[in-house]
């Protein structure tokens, strides 16, 4: 934690224990406040920027239990820390029955205090992501059905102009970003030139057109890879093309639009408005909204055609139509899926009710047996299995190797796979990739990745001619990959816990 970090608030009322804990998160440059009683620990804790409560159980008036109740219904993300006497154990059991995320005892040990918080910090920390995350999802339903109603409402250019204004939008409104655009190769495929915008002072028409391999925009398109960009100015790739006053914060995220194969244009969002820097959670989405757009453009969803060819015929175009249906009926499906994993991170503790919980909107939504999540094992390195949803029908296999077939690939290079017919690819080897049967068919596998490394993966297996989704991986990959990390954040700490309680046992009995 820096200084920069949520505050740890300290209840107690005892003014001892008050200073001396904030004695030792201030060596360690962690910011805190303290109060000594239950009701205005209740009224402090309400301010956003409080994390952490390192709470006492007992307290004059309202105690540390009933403030632990109400804070569990005003404040779920919050992770409190009970204090206790040693006399206080069924007090201890009820405060983590209602949901404390650890306990100390007194007197305390500065080595175990620090710890607990900076767990519970990172806690807190994940559980503010995933919020985020989730509000985003709900957000790209919305940009999804948007897109729909416009384009039923419009023809022509009209649904065009609508269509990529209301993408802007999504991009300002998904990311957080005070700026976004998108942008279109020109006629002469020499300069982007800027379609829909938003935040900007100028209007589309009125803004300069990009020569490509100019410019921070120009750069991107030639790169063709989706980035987040932070230190325009420092940064080796955009430090000639960049305009100092261009961008307040120096971040951006920028993403190639491609159609059928072929780069057609640049998304891109600038200026947090939170001031921070976009990261990879951004590069995510906007890949999420480009792959959408260019579905939709690949599908004819906007009218007309290419200059000197004919316009769509009538059938074609309502063939268009039903494929850009389908279109947004996966993306919420896709969200949906998201959501519920989400869901499962915030009710579940316990790692298999949790993975249970996470897998199970998968295999209900792609009809899918098995589902399957592996983590790497320490030891042997091999993929073990540590939950997985059969539906009676078939079982998948218990170890994999982490380097052989399709899955290997997956773990290896965290990237997914989702194929129709994984036999055809050179990488397939019949005694990973496929369930303990044997048969192969359709597979999706996506990495499960901590901290920038792969850490297990998922295998789905959905029923012969059913359509396996990359964008709906993408975003399963993230969902599971926080499950997983939740996971491990726990196991952690009851090693932690079981730890300390062997070395209190011991001093008692030396």
């Amino acid at each position: 934690m820096t200084g920069a970090d949520r505050r740890v608030l300290v209840v107690d009322d005892e003014r001892f224990f008050r200073e001396a804990i904030g004695e030792v998160l201030s060596a360690q440059g962690i910011r805190w406040e303290s109060c000594e009683d239950g009701e205005s620990a209740l009224q402090a804790s309400q301010d956003p920027s409080v994390g952490v409560v390192v709470l006492d159980i007992r307290l004059p008036g309202i105690d540390g239990i009933e403030v632990l109740r109400r804070l569990r219904e005003t404040r779920p993300d919050l992770c409190v820390i009970m204090l206790s006497a040693s006399t206080d154990q069924e007090l201890v059991l009820e405060a983590l029955r209602l949901g404390a995320s650890d306990y100390l005892a007194k007197p305390l040990h500065d080595e175990e205090l620090l710890l607990a918080v900076r767990r519970a910090a990172e806690r807190n920390a994940l559980a503010t992501r995933w919020e985020q995350l989730r509000r985003r999802l709900d957000q790209l339903v919305a940009f999804t059905e948007r897109i729909a109603a416009r384009a039923r409402s419009s023809e022509g250019e009209e649904r065009q102009e609508l269509l990529f204004r209301c993408v802007a939008e999504a991009l300002a409104e998904v990311l957080d970003a005070r700026k976004s655009s998108v942008m279109l190769l020109d006629g002469e495929q020499a300069e982007l030139q800027v379609v829909a915008a938003s935040g900007h002072a100028l209007a589309p028409a009125d803004m300069s057109r990009v020569p490509l391999g100019e410019g921070v925009a120009g750069v991107a398109f030639e790169l063709g890879e989706a980035m987040a960009v932070t230190g325009l100015a420092e940064d080796p790739r955009f430090a000639a093309s960049h305009d100092p006053g261009r961008y307040e914060t120096e971040s951006c995220v920028l993403a190639p639009l491609e159609v059928e194969g072929e780069r057609i244009g640049l998304l891109c969002a600038a200026d947090r408005r939170d001031g921070g820097d976009f990261g990879g959670t951004e590069v995510s989405l906007v890949q999420l909204i480009c792959r959408q757009l260019a579905e939709l453009l690949a599908a004819g969803r906007i009218a007309g055609a290419k200059e000197g060819e004919e316009g769509i015929p009538v059938d074609a175009a309502f063939e268009a139509e039903s494929e850009s249906a389908d279109v947004a009926e996966e993306a919420d499906r896709n969200a949906e899926i998201a959501r519920e994993i989400c869901e499962a991170l915030a009710t579940e503790i316990e790692p298999a009710d949790l993975f249970l919980a996470a897998l199970r909107p998968i295999e209900r939504a792609l009809r899918a047996a098995p589902v399957s999540l592996y983590l790497a094992e320490g030891g042997s390195g091999d993929l073990v299995q540590e939950v997985g949803l059969d539906g009676g029908l078939r079982e998948d296999r218990p170890r994999l190797p982490r380097v052989a077939g399709l899955t290997g690939a997956v773990f290896e290079t965290g990237c997914l796979v989702a194929s129709p017919d994984p036999p055809s690819d050179p990488r397939f080897d019949a005694e990973v990739d496929t369930p303990r049967d044997g048969k192969p068919g359709p597979l999706l596998c996506v990495p499960l990745r901590l901290r920038g490394k792969s850490v297990g993966v998922c295998r789905v297996f959905p029923p012969q001619g059913a359509a396996v989704s990359a964008r709906g991986g993408e975003l399963i990959s993230a969902a599971l990959s926080a499950a997983v990390r939740n996971v491990l954040l726990y196991r952690s700490l009851i090693e932690s816990i079981d730890e300390v309680a062997t070395v209190r046992r011991e001093s008692r009995h030396s």
